[in-house]
C-alpha cells in the first residue's frame, strides 16, 4: 500500500525497467547513510521514503532512521505502512466480526458502510480448526474434515460471505495447509506490484510466527487482531525504531544434528542475550549455506526468543527457493533486479552497522529438546533423561517419581512386546500388577514405580507412569515447512520398520503437514507406508497439537492418567509447550524435532537415555539403538534432490482460493452487511461500538477499583487468553449448555472466537492459570469482594458482580506479563471483563500494545519494585490518579497509585505510564484502536 501523493523530500522517486514492465521505486541511494543500514532498517527506510506525506511521515523521520545510532536506545517514533495482512481462522474471524460490526456504526453514524473494506491486501488461511479426533487410521484425514465442517460450518459461511462483501481480501479453505507455511510457499511476494510500483514486500499478521517469512527477505511480524484490522483499513503501525542485533552464521551442521536442534540452540542463545522489542539479523558468509527451510525455521521462532522479527537478506537460495515454489519467471527477475538495485541483496563481504552481535558456529549444535513447559529451555538430549527427573518434582508429590512406562517384564527385564508390522501390545498379568526389574527397564537406576494397569480393547493390556508418552505428535509450520526434519523423520520410520520396531500403545501419533506439497513429497519417496506402520497417518493439513488441538487422548488413558494423578508427557515438533496448552490430561511439554518425536513414541517414556537404552528388540533378535535407525544426512539429502521439485507446488497452489467440494456447496450469504443470526453460538455481533459518540469522552482517572487477579511472573496470553477445549462445568460451558449446545459439540474456544459470550467466559480461565488472591488454586478463580466474606468465584462471574455495582477492575502481575502467542483476546476479554488497567513489573511487546487497543491502560511497578516487595495482597482498593493528564495531548510518564488495604492503610506508588507512542495515546483516549480508525473513517467522508 503507498501514499497516492508521497512528498519525496529527498528526491528518491524513480523508475526500474525489468523485462517490458516498468515500475516507480523510491531509490535508498537517494538517503546519505542507508547503505550501512541493516537489512531490515533499509527495508523501513524504503517505507518512509514512500509514504511520505509531510504529516504522518516526514523528512524529519526519514532522517532519523537514515542517522540510525546503534548504540541509542530506541526513541524516536515512525509510523510503518505494511504491504499486506495475512491472518488465520482463530485470530482472522473476529477481524472479520469487528470489519462487519463497524460497516453498521459507520452506517448508524451517517457513514457509507462500503468505505469499510481492507485497503492493503488481506489474506485469511483457515488452519487452525481441525482437530485431532481420529488418528492412526487411514481415514482419519477425511474424518477430521468432516468433524471440522460439522463444528465450524456457521464461521465457514461467515468467512465466504468476507470473501463476497469485502474487497481485498480472500480466503485459503481448509485443507490446504499452515498459514506460515502457506505463506512462503504461494503467498509472499518478497517484491510487491501496485498501483504502478514496486517496493519490498512486508507484512504484519495475526499471528506471533508471521516471522516466518523472514526467511524469504520479507520484514513482518505478528500483531494483535485488533491492529491487523487498523493495518487493514489504512493506518500505519506505529513504532519505535528498534535496535537491531545482528547474528553471524558460520560453519555447518554436524551429522546427528537437524534444523530444529538448530532453531532450539538460537532460541536460547537469544533469549539468554535479551532481544524483545529488538530485530534480528542474520548476516555473514555462513548465510549462503543456510537453506532456505532452515531460514524460515528460524525465523518462525523469532517470538519464541521475544524479537520482533529474525530476518534474512534476500540472495540467491532465495531466488531458487522462489523458482522451487513456483513464481512466475517475470517475478524472480523483478525479485532480483530490485533487490540489487535497492542495495538489499545480500553482500557477505559488508558487515551493516549492527547495535549488538552474537555469532554461532552451526557446527557445534548437538540434538536438543526443550521443555517442559517453555521453548527457550533447551536441554541437550544426552541430558534428557536427568533433565526430566528433576523437572518430575514440579508436577507431582510422588516421592517415588520417576517411574518408566511399561510392559510386562521378565526377570531378565525383556518386555514382552513382539516385533511386528503394526503397533504391538504388551499384555500385562490379568490379576496382578507385573513386576518390573527397572534396573533394566530405567537403565540401571534402580527408581522403584507405583505403576497404573491399563486394559483397553484396541491397544491390548499396559501400564503407565509418570513420564509416559501420551501424544507424539509431527505437527507445526516451524518443522513441517522443512523437508530435511520432515523426509529425515519419514526415513527414521523407515529403518525402524525395517528392524522391527512398534510404536508403543499408549502413544497418541498423528502426521499434520503444513501443506499438501509434504504429502507430495512423502508419496513420491514411497515413505507414507512406514510412517503409517507407525501410526503416523495423514490427520489433518492444520496447526493441531501445537495450538491445543491434539484432540482426546482415548478414554481408558484419559481415565488412567486423571486417577492417578499421572504426570504423562506430549513431544511435538511445534513451537510452543506452555502449561495447559497440548492438551488438559498432560502436565509436561517438550519441543523435538519430527525424527525426535518419532524416537519418543518408540521409546514410549520421557525417562529414557537414546545413548544407553534400546528402543527395543529388532527381528533378529538383537537391541536396536537409535544410532542403529537415524538416517545420515546424504542419505537425506539424496532424498530430498529426488522427490521434490516445482510441479509439487504449482500443482497444489493452482486454484489455491476455490477450495474442495465441501467450501464450494456452503450457502454464502450476501450483501454489504451481514445478517446476525441471533440463534448462533459462533458468530456474534460484539459490543464494541455499542453507544460510540462520534468524538471521544475525556479520558477519566480510576478509583474504587478491586483486584482480579494477582499473578506471578512469566503469565502468558495462554494463561490469559481463552484457548483449547471447552470443559465442561465453566462459565463458557454453562453459557453453551444454556444456548441447547450439547457437549459434544462445545468445539474449542478458538472455533468460538467469533461469540464474545464465549470468550469473554473463557478469558483468564486457563487450569493452570494461579491467582494468588487464592491459596493453591489452579484454574479460573477468583475472590469475589462484592461478597460477605470474599468467596471463591469464577473470574468471569465475579467480574459480572463488579460491572453491577459499577466497580472498576485492575490486573496486578510480574515479569515478562502476556509473553507467548499474539493473541487479540487476552487484551479484548481483559477490557469485557471491567479490567480498566493492569499493573506488573513488565510486558510483552505485543499484548502491551493489545492492552492499549482495547482501551486498557498499561503501567509498571517502579523500577525494583513489585507487588510483593509493595505489600500488596491483591485484597486493596486501587484510586489511579493522573491518567487525565492524556487529555491535553500529552502522555504522562507517570501516575500516582493508592491502595488502601481493608483496614485503612494506604500503599502509594507513582506507576510508569507503558503507552509508548503518540499514536498508542491516540488509540487509548478514543477508547481503543477500533473506535479511532472509525472516527477517522467518518471524519474523512
Amino acid at each position: 500500500m503507498s501514499a497516492t501523493n508521497p512528498t519525496d523530500s529527498y528526491g528518491a522517486r524513480g523508475t526500474l525497467k525489468v523485462g517490458d514492465a516498468e515500475h516507480e521505486i523510491f531509490r535508498l541511494s537517494a538517503v546519505k547513510g542507508a547503505e550501512r543500514l541493516p537489512y531490515s532498517l533499509k527495508v523501513l527506510l524504503e517505507n518512509l521514503l514512500r509514504t511520505e506525506d509531510g504529516a504522518n511521515v516526514t523528512a524529519e523521520h526519514i532522517r532519523a532512521l537514515a542517522e540510525w545510532d546503534p548504540a541509542a536506545d530506541p526513541s524516536t517514533e515512525i509510523q510503518f505502512t505494511p504491504a499486506r495482512v495475512i491472518m488465520q481462522d482463530f485470530t482472522g474471524v473476529p477481524c472479520v466480526v469487528d470489519l462487519a460490526t463497524m460497516r453498521e456504526a459507520v452506517t448508524e453514524l451517517g457513514g457509507d458502510p462500503s468505505k469499510v473494506n481492507p485497503l492493503a491486501p488481506a489474506e485469511l488461511v483457515i488452519d487452525h480448526s481441525v482437530i485431532i479426533d481420529i488418528f492412526g487410521t487411514p481415514d482419519a484425514f477425511e474424518r477430521n474434515v468432516e468433524f471440522e465442517y460439522g463444528r465450524n460450518k456457521e464461521r465457514y459461511q461467515f468467512l465466504r460471505w468476507g470473501q463476497g462483501a469485502f474487497d481485498e481480501f480472500k480466503v485459503v479453505p481448509p485443507g490446504t495447509g499452515i498459514v506460515h507455511q502457506v505463506n512462503i510457499e504461494h503467498l509472499a511476494r518478497t517484491v510487491m506490484t501496485r498501483g504502478g510500483q514496486a517496493y519490498p514486500d512486508t507484512l504484519v499478521g495475526t499471528d506471533s510466527h508471521t516471522t516466518m517469512v523472514n526467511g524469504l527477505g520479507v520484514l513482518g511480524w505478528g500483531v494483535g487482531g485488533i491492529e491487523a484490522e487498523a493495518a487493514m483499513l489504512g493506518q500505519p503501525v506505529s513504532m519505535l525504531i528498534p535496535r537491531v542485533v545482528g547474528f553471524k552464521l558460520t560453519g555447518e551442521i554436524p551429522p546427528g544434528a537437524t534444523a530444529t536442534d538448530v532453531v532450539l540452540t538460537i532460541t536460547e542463545m537469544l533469549r539468554r542475550h535479551g532481544v524483545v522489542g529488538k530485530f534480528v539479523e542474520f548476516y555473514g558468509e555462513g548465510v549462503a549455506a543456510v537453506p532456505l527451510a532452515n531460514r524460515a525455521t528460524i525465523g518462525n521462532m523469532s517470538p519464541e526468543f521475544g524479537s520482533t522479527c529474525a530476518i534474512f537478506p534476500i540472495d540467491d537460495e532465495t531466488v531458487r527457493y522462489l523458482k522451487l515454489t513456483g513464481r512466475s519467471a517475470e517475478q524472480i527477475a523483478l525479485v532480483e533486479a530490485y533487490a540489487k538495485e535497492q542495495g538489499l541483496w545480500h553482500d557477505p563481504a559488508a558487515e551493516a552497522h549492527y547495535s549488538e552481535t552474537l555469532e554461532l558456529d552451526l557446527s557445534t549444535v548437538v540434538p536438543s529438546i526443550a521443555g517442559p513447559k517453555r521453548p527457550q529451555d533447551r536441554i541437550a538430549l544426552s541430558d534428557a533423561k536427568s533433565s526430566f527427573r528433576k523437572s518430575l518434582h514440579d508436577y507431582t508429590d510422588d516421592a517415588e517419581a520417576p517411574a518408566t512406562p511399561h510392559n510386562h517384564v521378565d526377570e531378565a527385564g525383556r518386555e514382552s512386546f513382539p516385533a511386528s508390522d503394526s503397533p504391538a501390545v504388551g499384555f500385562a498379568d490379568d490379576d496382578a500388577e507385573p513386576t518390573v526389574s527397572h534396573s533394566a527397564a530405567n537403565g540401571g537406576q534402580g527408581r522403584p514405580s507405583k505403576p497404573t494397569q491399563v486394559r483397553s480393547e484396541s491397544r491390548g493390556d499396559f501400564v503407565l507412569d509418570h513420564g509416559a508418552v501420551v501424544i507424539a505428535s509431527i505437527t507445526s509450520c516451524t518443522n513441517t515447512s522443512n523437508p530435511s526434519v520432515m523426509l529425515g523423520a519419514a526415513l527414521l520410520a523407515k529403518n525402524a520398520v525395517d528392524r522391527g520396531l512398534s510404536v508403543k500403545p499408549w502413544v497418541k501419533t498423528s502426521m499434520a503437514p503444513g501443506s499438501q506439497v509434504v504429502t507430495d513429497y512423502y508419496e513420491k519417496a514411497n515413505l507414507w507406508p512406514y510412517l503409517e506402520k507407525l501410526g503416523y497417518h495423514l490427520v489433518g493439513y492444520g496447526c493441531t497439537t501445537c495450538i491445543g488441538n491434539s484432540g482426546p487422548l482415548p478414554e481408558e488413558i484419559s481415565a488412567a492418567v486423571n486417577e492417578a494423578d499421572l504426570s504423562v508427557v506430549s513431544v511435538l515438533s511445534g513451537n510452543r509447550n506452555f502449561e495447559g496448552r497440548i492438551n488438559p490430561d498432560v502436565k509436561m511439554n517438550y519441543l523435538a524435532s519430527p525424527p525426535l518425536v518419532i524416537a519418543y513414541a518408540l521409546a514410549g517414556t520421557m525417562d529414557f537415555d537414546f545413548e544407553n537404552q534400546p528402543l527395543g528388540t529388532g527381528t533378529d533378535g538383537r537391541p536396536v539403538y537409535l544410532r542403529d535407525i537415524w538416517p545420515n544426512p546424504a542419505e537425506v539429502q539424496q532424498v530430498i534432490d529426488s522427490s521434490i521439485n516445482q510441479e509439487m507446488f504449482t500443482k497444489d497452489y493452482a486454484d489455491v482460493f476455490a477450495g474442495d467440494d465441501r467450501w464450494r456447496s456452503l450457502p454464502t450469504p450476501e450483501g454489504k452487511t451481514f445478517e446476525w443470526d441471533a440463534k448462533s453460538t459462533y458468530v456474534r455481533k460484539p459490543p464494541y461500538f455499542d453507544g460510540m459518540a462520534a468524538s471521544p469522552e475525556p479520558v477519566a482517572d480510576i478509583s474504587g477499583a478491586r483486584v482480579l487477579a494477582l499473578l506471578g511472573d512469566s503469565v502468558t496470553t495462554d494463561h490469559i487468553s481463552p484457548a483449547g477445549a471447552i470443559k465442561e462445568g465453566t462459565p463458557a460451558a454453562q453459557y453453551l449448555t444454556s444456548h441447547d449446545v450439547e457437549k459434544k459439540d462445545f468445539n474449542s474456544y478458538g472455533s468460538r472466537r467469533g461469540n464474545h459470550e464465549v470468550m469473554i467466559r473463557g478469558t483468564f480461565a486457563n487450569i493452570r492459570l494461579r491467582n494468588q488472591l487464592l491459596d493453591n488454586v489452579s484454574g479460573g478463580y477468583t475472590r469475589d469482594f462484592t461478597q460477605d466474606d470474599a468467596p471463591q468465584a469464577f473470574i468471569y462471574d465475579a467480574a459480572q458482580n463488579y460491572a453491577a455495582e459499577g466497580i472498576p477492575l485492575v490486573v496486578l502481575g510480574g515479569k515478562e506479563y502476556g509473553s507467548g502467542s499474539s493473541r487479540d483476546w487476552a487484551a479484548k476479554g481483559t477490557a469485557l471483563l471491567g479490567v480498566r488497567a493492569v499493573i506488573v513489573e513488565s510486558f510483552e511487546r505485543i499484548h502491551r500494545s493489545n492492552l492499549i487497543g482495547m482501551g486498557v491502560l498499561p503501567l509498571q511497578f517502579p523500577s525494583g519494585e513489585s507487588a510483593s516487595s509493595l505489600g500488596l495482597d491483591g485484597t486493596e482498593t486501587f484510586d489511579i490518579s493522573g491518567v487525565t493528564g492524556l487529555n491535553d495531548g500529552s502522555t504522562p510518564s507517570t501516575v500516582h497509585v493508592t491502595a488502601t488495604k481493608p483496614g485503612g492503610e494506604k500503599i502509594e506508588f507513582d506507576a510508569v505510564v507503558r503507552i509508548d507512542t503518540p499514536g498508542e495515546a491516540d488509540y487509548y483516549r478514543n477508547g481503543g484502536i477500533l473506535q479511532y480508525v472509525l472516527r477517522r473513517m467518518l471524519a474523512d467522508n
